[in-house]
């Protein structure tokens, strides 16, 4: 088994026949068709039905294909890496991100590009466990940084900070004067608060659902910028990472503390575990590990 016979594998599963993928790799049928009774015959397996005019996957055959699908990548992956060392070096760097790091990450960023100044650095922001899984796994970053701690021996998670959660009022709010807010003042108040699959809205409703409550939800949002629209308009209050607050010029909104909670969230660094980091990525990284030691 080697990447050739992968390709040809895979570009037949994703073209569905044999014409549509020989015309993709440029190839005879009769050459494509070789090919993968080969593969079979290598592995003593069989990887597809040929009992119909569709192609269909053995279970055998499932399980090839999504591996071999991995391994394209990394073969990819590879390849532009060593062709970057060998031409301009590695000069590209991307990284996913929540939106509260805006309140840090300029300054680890500015500090960074200082060593390496024809960096070129994409920042793509990532929401969902699933999103920035899939990112990671199919390429399309090298690191993410992102309060979602992942349960997954391929990825490895670093905490680099806590921060707490803290309310957001309109102002005039009836509560903005009060010293000392809890749950349960929050309890009857229209709650503005993240989607389903993101990991903020999973601890609010947990601190929520222990404090015996559930919060009164009128709104569900993707950015954070959105819920503080939503407030000063006094279409309801919300929570967010005290990060946030401190990055955002909102000066008619009221920011308290929760006195009876310990909401709060870690955010961590996760990238690929076994899979090669260019220098610039593992510099970004010790930087920014660097930068919260010096903040404790």
């Amino acid at each position: 088994m080697d990447e050739r016979q992968l390709l040809y594998f895979t570009a037949l599963i994703d073209k569905g026949s044999f014409t549509k993928a020989s015309k993709e790799l440029h190839i005879s049928q009769p050459s494509l068709s070789s090919a993968i009774k080969k593969l079979e015959e290598s592995m003593g397996l069989t990887l597809i039905e040929r009992t119909t005019r569709k192609i269909s996957l053995t279970k055998e055959g499932e399980i090839l294909y999504k591996e071999a699908k991995n391994l394209l990548n990394q073969f990819t992956h590879v390849r532009e890496e060593m062709s970057r060392l060998k031409n301009l070096g590695p000069l590209e760097l991307q990284i996913g991100l929540i939106e509260s790091v805006k309140s840090w990450l300029p300054k680890v960023i500015s500090s960074y590009i200082k060593s390496n100044p024809d960096i070129h650095i994409q920042l793509v922001e990532v929401l969902g466990l699933k999103q920035v899984e899939l990112a990671l796994k199919n390429y399309k970053m090298h690191l993410a940084i992102t309060n979602q701690y992942f349960d997954n021996k391929e990825i490895v998670t670093i905490p680099i900070y806590k921060e707490n959660l803290v309310a957001v009022f309109p102002k005039e709010h009836s509560l903005q004067n009060k010293q000392n807010i809890t749950l349960n003042d929050l309890m009857h108040e229209k709650f503005i608060i993240g989607k389903e699959g993101f990991q903020t809205r999973q601890d609010i409703v947990s601190a929520f659902r222990n404090a015996g409550i559930s919060p009164n939800i009128h709104f569900e949002f993707e950015r954070f910028e959105t819920a503080f629209s939503l407030v000063e308009e006094g279409l309801g209050i919300t929570i967010v990472p005290e990060n946030y607050i401190t990055a955002s010029n909102h000066a008619s909104l009221t920011i308290k503390t929760i006195a009876d909670s310990n909401l709060a969230r870690t955010v961590y660094l996760a990238y690929m575990k076994n899979r090669y980091l260019p220098p610039v990525v593992e510099e970004f990284i010790t930087r920014t590990k660097a930068y919260f030691k010096t903040k404790k």
